[in-house]
């Protein structure tokens, strides 16, 4: 069993950066893949970022690629995910997701979701 808690999502102007945290509790979070979605009103959950379990390989949507940065502190327990270059359709519930042993972009496939932060970018 994994609890996730994110942090530090809120109001930013476009072109500004924010700086998302996810906390893990459990057992064996190196084991985890870790990544990031988001889901805007009346459209689905869409991935965003993904990070293996010891950090080695990461993957972008490619919305994101050159603006996002996902990272992952093994020894504290923590993902982050660094938004710089924000944009307006970046506005969504960003949502930190744990799955064991896989390497996807399918919300599917994530086994532990958090409750997710809400992300605005004004234009």
């Amino acid at each position: 069993q994994v609890q996730l808690v994110e942090s530090g999502g809120g109001l930013v102007q476009a072109g500004g950066s924010l700086r998302l945290s996810c906390a893990a509790a459990g057992r064996t979070f190196s084991s985890y893949t870790m990544a990031w979605f988001r889901q805007s009103p009346g459209k689905e959950r869409e991935f965003v970022a993904a990070i293996s379990g010891l950090g080695g390989s990461t993957r972008y949507a490619d919305s994101v690629k050159g603006r996002f940065t996902i990272s992952r502190d093994n020894a504290k327990n923590t993902v982050n995910l660094q938004m710089n270059s924000l944009k307006p359709e970046d506005t969504a519930v960003y949502y930190c997701a744990a799955g064991l042993a896989i390497w996807s972009e399918t919300a599917g496939r994530y086994n532990y979701w958090g409750r997710g932060t809400q992300v605005t970018v004004s234009s």
